[in-house]
């Protein structure tokens, strides 16, 4: 993988990777980080932690306006994460323009019964973004700045995030 991941990064090929690709937790590994994340966000429900989780690395690698230097349009890009109906989570995404003055909002209904739920990213070379595909349809379903740890951990989150809305 180190091999292949720096011959695409010299060969300046956006790099397209998954949640499943560093090794899928299996039982006790799972178990443990779901004890980790009640642990860290004081609470005894699982998915009120993940959601908890997932919405803090949102704001910690968000797209800001700051990070896009020599871009024609600045803008901060803020996502929040909230579970709608059964089956469905719903992605806010937030824009606001380099002054703080025009604010956007958009909401996505993301329906996940059904769907893998490893959550695929990719972080192009010269890129100053990481995309996060949607796994409905494999579209974009959101940008932070690029980090590849940060898309990482965010694709493993919403991947247990997704699980566990799909367990009802």
């Amino acid at each position: 993988m180190a091999v292949l991941l720096g011959a695409a990064l010299s060969a300046g090929v956006p790099i397209q990777v998954s949640a499943d690709d560093k090794g899928v937790l299996q039982g006790a590994e799972q178990a443990a980080y779901l004890d980790e994340l009640k642990r860290l966000y004081l609470t005894d429900n699982e998915r009120q932690a993940l959601l908890a989780h997932n919405n803090a690395l949102l704001e910690t690698y968000a797209l800001r306006a700051g990070y896009q230097v020599g871009q024609a349009q600045r803008q901060d890009l803020l996502y929040h994460f909230a579970v709608g109906n059964a089956g469905e989570l719903i992605l806010r995404e937030e824009s606001r323009g380099l002054q703080g003055t025009a604010i956007s909002v958009r909401n996505q209904r993301v329906p996940v019964f059904g769907v893998d739920p490893f959550i695929r990213y990719e972080c192009p070379t010269g890129g100053i973004h990481c995309v996060l595909l949607n796994p409905v349809d494999g579209s974009q379903l959101l940008s932070i700045v690029r980090d590849y740890q940060g898309a990482g951990e965010l694709a493993k989150a919403l991947s247990f995030l997704i699980r566990n809305v799909q367990k009802g």
